[in-house]
């Protein structure tokens, strides 16, 4: 038995949740660190409360992407991992910025750190299975397709939730305007029409996509994998498959690992950086009016950037194609890497579009092309688990930036954010030279 090709709406439909995942993904990433900073947290400090993201998704990824490959119930093997996981993040999205709501039991701060750990822990939920679908899936000939699409979907649902609170203030009215500790009525509303496109999105996924059974599994991949009756296997199996990864994804592991360090440094510190170094505003400013514009400005951005993405990922395919999966990704995370660098130098906010451009076709290679080179290079049978444990090299990185990123900018770069947007720029720059040292085992060109 072998997989039969999809369409391209099939495949679509397929990852059709990730626009609302991303979505929320979106507004956390180009608010979350206004909003705590709103409720009260320093610029060295948002590192720290950012820990809690990478470090769900450690722990939370390798067990969901374990238990997601030994289920099937009325919902399949994957689906029920993310309607949970939509769920639960909606919650998160609703709370958070109303986190001063629950002042009479805990601090507003806490209370919105909180919120955020729920959040990326469901969002951690949701996204591993969807990754690990496509591989089930499709066919090895369609999986570059498969997730370019979905970077796709990841990039039209980051590019509504990016440019949400900017578009209810600049086209609907709805004001941006707060007191001190108070979020602005444009961010609240925003995060809630998020909660419902994620969840309506997801819903889509689950009705149109039919997964296939484990007996079928079991056909499909007999001849090639010599699967036999279910292994008896536990939890703890993660660690020996930790240990047997495979050489081209231990050298994926170094790509990964520095292409993370320099997101997650862009998604907490563009906002006060952009705000101290473009807008000229003081570093203890997060509060006036002038500051909710740059914030506002920074959630245009990102959708910049993620729009680059959604077009970018229509070609890369085809670029792949041409001139393989590895010189592809290389020269994507070189371009994303100058565009951060070049945030230091541009005089104005509007200058800041082209950097961003550099970073949308970086994001987009980093979505896809790592992805799409594991998938031919691990055990069709532990596809989700390995999934997983690939997700440690993404999280590793922001963890360790998570910590000493804060006192980097207080103590080297004297409270200037700036100096953070560089370093991530050189991050990705590191990043494609390790390229060069991974094997694509699926691709001709090498």
């Amino acid at each position: 038995m072998e997989k039969r090709k999809l369409s391209f709406w099939e495949i679509w439909n397929l990852s059709f949740g990730f626009l609302g995942i991303q979505m929320g993904f979106a507004l956390q990433n180009a608010n979350a660190s206004r909003i705590l900073q709103i409720f009260g947290a320093h610029v060295e400090e948002l590192s720290w409360f950012w820990i809690v993201a990478p470090l769900t998704g450690l722990i939370v990824q390798p067990i969901i992407g374990y238990y997601s490959d030994r289920t099937w119930n009325r919902l399949g093997r994957r689906r029920p991992y993310f309607l949970t996981g939509a769920i639960l993040a909606s919650l998160g999205l609703i709370f958070m910025p109303n986190a001063d709501m629950f002042t009479a039991f805990l601090p507003s701060l806490w209370v919105g750190a909180g919120m955020l750990m729920i959040m990326d822990a469901s969002f951690n939920i949701a996204m591993e299975p969807f990754r690990a679908l496509v591989a089930d899936v499709l066919p090895a000939d369609q999986r570059t397709l498969g997730f370019s699409i979905q970077t796709i979907l990841i990039g039209i649902g980051a590019v509504i939730g990016s440019w949400l609170p900017y578009a209810l203030t600049n086209w609907f009215g709805i004001s941006n305007s707060t007191q001190p500790g108070e979020v602005p009525l444009n961010l609240l509303l925003s995060f809630i029409i998020g909660a419902i496109v994620l969840v309506v999105s997801i819903i889509i996924t689950v009705v149109t996509t039919k997964e296939y059974s484990p007996e079928e599994m079991a056909q499909i991949h007999a001849s090639e994998e010599g699967i036999k009756e279910e292994e008896k296997s536990s939890i703890f199996d993660i660690f020996t498959d930790f240990k047997e990864m495979p050489a081209t994804m231990k050298q994926l592991s170094f790509v990964q690992f520095f292409s993370w360090f320099g997101l997650f440094g862009m998604w907490v510190f563009s906002t006060p950086a952009i705000a101290h170094h473009i807008y000229g505003l003081p570093l203890t400013d997060s509060s006036s009016e002038a500051y909710q514009n740059a914030g506002d400005w920074v959630g245009v951005l990102f959708g910049v950037y993620n729009l680059v993405s959604a077009i970018y990922a229509f070609f890369l395919p085809a670029i792949a194609k041409k001139v393989g999966r590895k010189r592809t990704h290389t020269i994507s995370l070189i371009i994303g890497g100058l565009g951060l660098v070049s945030i230091y130098i541009m005089p104005n906010q509007y200058w800041l579009i082209l950097s961003m451009i550099g970073v949308g076709i970086a994001w987009a290679s980093i979505l896809a092309m790592p992805y799409a080179i594991l998938a031919g290079a691990i055990p069709v049978k532990k596809m989700g688990v390995y999934m997983g444990i690939f997700n440690f090299f993404i999280v590793i990185p922001q963890i360790i930036n998570a910590i000493i990123g804060g006192p980097i900018v207080k103590y080297f770069y004297g409270g200037d954010a700036i100096y953070a947007l560089i370093a991530s720029g050189v991050s990705f720059l590191i990043a494609a030279m390790l390229v060069y040292k991974v094997k694509d085992v699926d691709d001709n060109i090498q």
